[in-house]
């Protein structure tokens, strides 16, 4: 039997063909969604007819979708996050929701190591400073036995604080789900919300969002800060209050900031973009070769798996 498959990720096997060949090696007829259009409920509901199984990146899969693909069976995220996918829909639905966990984890602890680099040393500015003709004097910090705090100990937090200690960086930990003993690298310790906002001299955020995570760093965590820290998110946009961060930043309330992934994505008319002290990439923290390709492969033998009557390699939902 023939199974009809929506691609709708721009970035799902640019790197390898071995994604597509165990898709197309189950039978599967596949379809790929033109990514240059608006991601809307209408659009992914026109690309979703007929189709079995889907392998998606951040498009909205909401319950109005979910509700509006009466074949749809299984969704895998080519990726990890699943904020944008209604899960309790898809139960009722009976739709399959799997995710690509420790797949993108190196690639995005090696690009939150870089942006702490280059905030602290504001390498973007110097360079754009340079190519225009200007040779001089730029003072940065040095990660070199600094604090580092960690909101969130999961596989990418922990690959931070593992690359932190070649800077012999003193490593704070919070997250609410795990205990003492599983914080067991040289030089780290779990403490307190508080106490890291307030020590951390680099703040990096590795949580979830949801609704207890949304807007955890607002006004008042960023008043706690030192004023020469700096915030660093490669998780997502909704953990930080742009506006109170825009707002902490332009006072000089912190030093600055590195921003991956922002409340609305692409950002439009974000006045954090206009601040010489924030360096911003758009959300490639997973966009290294080997993880795009270990994400194709996991992603395609969920779908697959899933739709020969197994289970996906992990499911959400």
């Amino acid at each position: 039997m023939n199974y009809r498959v929506l691609i709708a990720t721009r970035t799902f096997g640019s790197t390898s063909q071995k994604p597509w060949e165990i898709l197309t090696e189950a039978g599967c007829e596949l379809i790929r969604a033109d990514m240059t259009q608006e991601l809307n409920e209408e659009w992914l509901i026109k690309h979703l007819m007929d189709v079995d199984g889907a392998i998606i990146g951040n498009v909205p899969m909401s319950a109005y979708v979910l509700e509006n693909a009466s074949s749809l069976k299984v969704v895998s995220m080519h990726g990890v996050g699943v904020d944008h996918v209604d899960l309790e829909a898809a139960s009722r639905l009976g739709v399959v929701i799997a995710n690509c966990p420790g797949t993108n984890d190196q690639a995005v602890a090696d690009l939150t190591l870089g942006l702490m680099i280059a905030v602290a040393r504001n390498i973007p500015n110097v360079g754009f400073e340079l190519r225009d003709g200007v040779w001089g004097r730029h003072t940065g910090n040095e990660l070199w036995k600094k604090t580092l705090g960690l909101i969130g100990f999961g596989r990418i937090g922990r690959g931070v604080a593992n690359r932190a200690l070649g800077f012999e960086m003193k490593v704070l930990v919070f997250d609410p789900f795990i205990k003492v003993e599983q914080v067991d690298l040289p030089g780290s310790t779990l403490t307190s919300f508080g106490e890291v906002l307030k020590e951390a001299d680099f703040l990096s955020l590795h949580a979830p969002l949801n609704e207890t995570t949304r807007n955890m760093i607002g006004e008042a965590q960023l008043a706690t800060m030192k004023p020469s820290a700096y915030l660093i998110n490669t998780a997502r946009g909704g953990l930080v209050d742009e506006q109170a961060l825009t707002k902490a930043l332009s006072k000089g309330q912190i030093a600055g900031a590195a921003l991956d992934v922002f409340v609305q994505e692409p950002p439009t008319n974000n006045k954090l973009l206009q601040l010489d002290n924030v360096v911003v990439t758009p959300h490639i923290g997973a966009h290294s070769e080997e993880a795009i390709e270990r994400m194709g492969i996991m992603a395609a033998q969920n779908v697959v798996q899933t739709l020969l009557g197994g289970q996906p390699i992990h499911r959400v939902r």
